[in-house]
């Protein structure tokens, strides 16, 4: 059974099948060595890009106490730090980075209601760099979570999208006040690129630096002592 390709690569997908094909009918006619080594490449960046756009099913684990990775990659980063914009308070930070094989599909961590979203522009430095988390092209996305026990507070989880050196695209699928689902698809940065998950005191952490973590599937912590609808 073929993995299913995400609509914002069929463009792509098509235009270099398109132009690798034209190049291999000209190879034929005109057998230059030249001609031979770019529809090599062309034939090679067509498979690649079709591995980057693919959009592979997922199993969630059921669990509302859980949150589940948002992107997949190697986690590259876990860090304390200060969220403003949205959470206003100390947070652990948790980066991954994706590279050009893995799967760039980004899904929601937790199930709740979008009620934060911001694109900020930026600029383009290697997603890997800490830096790219204050100045690169980025998509931050606030997700509430509303507790069992209504005598708790509501749990709020943000997670920022952060366009590389070589991704020059974020897209997002989902809008605010939308509903979502734990592991549901919210969105995707082309080419390359970095996602954080920001984490509130109130849940305990399940992975380190260095682990290599998948969206929808791995779980990236729990919430302590809270049980959500």
């Amino acid at each position: 059974m073929m993995t299913p390709i995400t609509k914002e690569g069929k463009t792509y997908i098509i235009a270099l099948l398109l132009i690798s094909t034209l190049l291999s009918i000209l190879s034929f006619i005109y057998p230059f060595l030249i001609l031979k080594i770019i529809v090599l490449i062309s034939w090679i960046l067509f498979i690649l890009v079709i591995n980057f756009f693919r959009d592979p099913e997922r199993k969630t684990p059921v669990d509302a106490c859980n949150v589940i990775s948002p992107a997949d990659g190697r986690i590259i980063e876990i860090k304390k730090v200060t969220e403003v914009n949205y959470l206003h308070r100390e947070v652990t930070r948790v980066g991954i980075f994706m590279s050009l094989f893995d799967v760039h599909v980004n899904r929601a961590p937790v199930k709740g209601i979008i009620d934060y979203v911001n694109y900020n522009p930026g600029i383009y430095l290697p997603a890997f760099r800490e830096k790219a988390s204050l100045d690169n092209e980025q998509m931050s996305i606030g997700i509430v979570m509303s507790p069992q026990d209504e005598s708790q507070k509501e749990l709020k989880v943000m997670i920022k999208l952060i366009a590389g050196y070589i991704a020059r695209r974020i897209v997002l699928w989902k809008k605010l006040h939308d509903k979502i689902h734990q592991g549901e698809r919210v969105g995707m940065i082309k080419f390359g690129s970095r996602v954080e998950v920001y984490l509130p005191q109130e849940v305990e952490l399940y992975v380190r630096e260095g682990d290599k973590v998948k969206a929808g599937e791995t779980i990236i912590a729990k919430t302590k002592d809270m049980h959500f609808d």
